[in-house]
């Protein structure tokens, strides 16, 4: 497995460096921020994107997609995280195109991937009901009544929740708990009667929700895929999710890094620039090292999930639980080495920092990826 981009990826890396540097800089996300933007990411910005393809690189050319792979995906979630930049391609073009990939019929895949494709239909994975991530610990309950069925249940840190076209939602069906195959995966139109949508702001100034749902009556083919079979596809969909997060995240650590040693040839102290304090140099040399160390365990992650899916469990935890530390240790280095300015407003350090402490939160942190990583070895 060659750890390295090939043309086509360095390519695409260039043109996604650039288009995000010059529609999307963090100064953008600090504008939606302040100015309480109703939907928390630029629907122009959005259409952009999905008009480059970014919105269908993982798609198959029959739903309209590129088919460009999971390491064309992973360099433009590198740049997004570079940039900080708002916008559904998480949610929707990784999650949720994921779970019609991996979960969804044939027919739902022909209907729904050619809407995401284009930019016309945004998801949010409504999975959390805790705040501890247990994906398969799940009280939402999902009952048939007549020709409908009918969901109640509390979700909780819904990514684009609030402004998702539709959500998808994991719920446990009563009828089938005897079976051990009780998780059902339905697809629910955000706007549904009975659903009560609350948006979260986050402290990185991104897009999350709370929901609660209500006797929400859904048509019986809402279900994604077959009733009862989503517990496979789930641990699927959340490990691509954890590869492109990580992806991200490598992104932003990169860039804090690179800010942080502009930094240190910047400011002076003592008549000097403080970069030529050794000990100053030391710490940066270590984060050079894990910061190398990680790019590695980023790509062969994402080229696992084309190449060789077995080990994608593995390398999907090794590779969340690596970034998380990562990001958390060099945020906390680069708010060091700039003193206390590293911390206000006046610098993006702090934006940084702040995505640093959601990502980790996300589709787990440190402990529960050791432990999965652990227990998929045997131990």
């Amino acid at each position: 497995m060659a750890l390295v981009l090939n043309e086509e990826q360095r390519l695409l890396r260039d043109t996604a460096q650039d288009f995000l540097q010059r529609e999307a800089p963090v100064a953008a996300l600090r504008q939606l921020r302040d100015s309480r933007d109703d939907t928390g990411y630029s629907t122009t910005l959005w259409q952009q994107m999905a008009d480059l393809g970014w919105a269908s690189i993982i798609l198959p050319e029959a739903y309209g997609g590129l088919d460009f792979g999971f390491t064309g995906l992973g360099v433009i979630m590198q740049e997004s995280g570079r940039t900080l930049v708002a916008s559904p391609l998480f949610a929707t073009a990784v999650v949720g195109a994921s779970a019609l990939l991996l979960a969804g019929t044939e027919a739902q895949r022909e209907h729904y991937l050619p809407l995401l494709a284009a930019g016309n239909l945004t998801l949010a994975l409504a999975l959390e009901e805790s705040h501890h991530h247990s994906p398969h610990r799940i009280e939402a309950r999902v009952e048939r009544r007549g020709d409908d069925l009918v969901l109640n249940g509390h979700k909780t840190f819904v990514l684009d929740g609030h402004s998702a076209d539709y959500l998808l939602v994991l719920a446990r069906d009563p009828e089938r708990t005897d079976t051990g195959q009780d998780l059902t995966l339905l697809l629910v139109p955000r706007t549904s009667a009975g659903i009560d949508c609350q948006r979260s702001l986050m402290v990185d100034s991104r897009n999350a929700a709370t929901i609660n749902f209500t006797d929400v009556r859904i048509p019986a083919d809402a279900v994604l895929g077959r009733p009862g079979q989503a517990s496979d596809a789930l641990d699927q969909i959340l490990d691509r999710g954890r590869v492109a997060l990580a992806a991200e995240m490598l992104g932003s650590a990169e860039e804090v890094f690179d800010r942080t040693v502009a930094w240190l040839k910047e400011r002076v102290q003592f008549g000097v620039p403080i970069g030529s304090f050794q000990a100053l140099q030391h710490r940066a040399a270590h984060m050079q090292t894990e910061l190398e160390l990680s790019r590695s365990v980023v790509l062969q992650a994402l080229a696992a999930v084309d190449d060789n899916p077995t080990q994608v469990p593995l390398l999907a935890s090794l590779a969340k639980a690596n970034l998380n530390e990562l990001v958390k240790n060099i945020s906390n280095e680069a708010v060091q080495m700039h003193g206390g300015i590293g911390v206000t407003d006046e610098l993006e350090i702090g934006f940084f920092l702040k995505r640093a402490r959601v990502t980790m939160q996300i589709f787990g942190d440190t402990g529960f990826h050791k432990d999965r990583y652990a227990s998929l070895c045997g131990y």
